[in-house]
């Protein structure tokens, strides 16, 4: 597998990983659109120091942003570590299984 599609693959479990991830408590409306992030790393190549850090930064950023509509800042560190575990395993377990093929 050459490193565009497995960057291509890891890219989009991570949008789907971010996409899919409940929101720590709902304070909207019923009716609102639930909340949504993305990581954008199909440009990056992670197997350098470089490609990691820019990786890291875009999670972390689409992290605060997807929780920034928790009540407390303890809920909101919560929410931000979670969203970063759960992407940094799906993204860690796609990047084993693109690995072996």
């Amino acid at each position: 597998m050459t490193l565009t599609k497995l960057t291509a693959r890891i890219a989009s479990l991570a949008t789907l990983a971010l996409a899919a991830l409940p929101a720590a408590s709902l304070t909207t409306a019923a009716y609102a659109q639930p909340p949504h992030a993305s990581v954008q790393i199909a440009d990056l190549n992670l197997a350098t120091a470089s490609g990691r850090t820019a990786y890291q930064h875009r999670l972390d950023f689409a992290a605060r942003r997807f929780c920034s509509g928790e009540r407390t800042l303890n809920i909101q560190a919560a929410c931000r570590a979670g969203v970063r575990a759960e992407v940094n395993a799906k993204v860690a377990a796609n990047v084993q299984f693109a690995s072996r093929s």
